[in-house]
């Protein structure tokens, strides 16, 4: 982590910065929406945006919005309970449960985390797993189930057999699905007993397996920030700046927000982001800049946390004028 003190990028509390806009979504108006209701209570609502998009399109970052919200594990089984055989009303108790069970370990590190945590944590996670079961079997043919087990395994530590046959399924439904790229490419990092070799091969197998322009090169750029992100100090600077990291971001670029397919569609801007960070680590001041031109300011809190947690517009900004931005 060198290279952030010598850019400077300390913790600040976040207040704002002329001209940058924080965005914690793709920009889906449905997202607020979606949140709003279930901060309210409100199941109909709910129930409504989840239906209105179906499964084909994704609607993994509208669950995530409802699992965001406190206190929907009170008022979702008793909908459970009303409605016994629907599928819907488990899938969102299944991902709340996942947020909830996140909620007791925290971000900390392993070692800073107590037993009663872990507990805790596992219990909302095995939860999650039986209420996510039990949504599948009700909708075979969901990917969101799948998903959702995706990222309870992670936590509970399943096999790499296991994390492999979940992320199998959900791709059986949703070939090009990203959340479920990016918990996979998660379960290969080395700080979750993976390795950088299968991190980065996973990733480029990913990314030049799909057709040009879709999102998956985000895949390569997010590899190259966690290998970083594990390296010693001089060894991350080493990395991240060498030849061969900016030829690779340069290459899946043109595969992807580069080439004529491209659309901007939801997640695109999380895509660049991604981009824009990863080029201005590696040195790119070209590739860096290009990203930073198509952001126009609105800063995806994801992967700036990594930079500055209380102000990702400060690493943002910091970032774009080393890039002449």
């Amino acid at each position: 982590m060198a290279l952030l003190r010598d850019l400077g990028l300390t913790l600040g509390k976040w207040a704002g910065r002329p001209g940058l806009t924080l965005q914690k979504d793709s920009g889906d108006p449905e997202v607020p929406r979606v949140r709003e209701a279930a901060e309210a209570a409100d199941w109909p609502t709910v129930r409504a945006i989840l239906e209105a998009r179906p499964e084909s399109e994704d609607r993994t970052e509208l669950l995530w919005a409802v699992a965001d919200a406190a206190g929907v594990e009170r008022w979702i089984d008793p909908v459970i309970e009303a409605e016994p055989d629907a599928p819907l009303p488990r899938l969102v108790a299944g991902i709340r449960h996942i947020t909830w069970g996140w909620e007791a370990r925290t971000d900390a590190r392993a070692k800073d985390v107590s037993r009663e945590q872990f507990d805790v944590f596992h219990a909302r996670l095995r939860i999650a797993e039986s209420r996510l079961y039990e949504a599948a079997e009700r909708e075979p043919g969901w990917t969101s189930p799948w998903y959702g087990l995706q990222v309870t395994g992670r936590g509970l530590q399943v096999t790499k057999d296991t994390a492999r046959r979940r992320f199998e399924a959900t791709l059986r439904r949703a070939p090009l699905h990203l959340g479920a790229h990016q918990q996979q490419l998660q379960h290969l990092c080395a700080k979750w007993n993976g390795s950088h070799e299968e991190m980065h091969a996973f990733a480029r197998a990913s990314t030049f397996g799909a057709p040009g322009g879709n999102l998956l090169g985000q895949l390569v750029a997010y590899a190259h920030i966690e290998h970083w992100l594990d390296l010693d100090r001089g060894e991350d600077a080493a990395y991240i700046s060498g030849p061969q990291v900016a030829a690779s971001l340069n290459e899946a670029a043109d595969h992807t927000y580069r080439h004529p397919d491209f659309q901007r569609n939801r997640g695109w801007l999380p895509l660049v982001n991604t981009f824009a960070m990863a080029f201005s680590l590696a040195g790119d001041r070209a590739g860096a800049r290009e990203c930073f031109r198509a952001a126009e300011g609105r800063v995806t809190e994801a992967p700036w946390y990594y930079l500055n947690g209380d102000d990702p517009t400060e690493a943002y900004r910091k970032m774009r004028s080393l890039a002449g931005r």
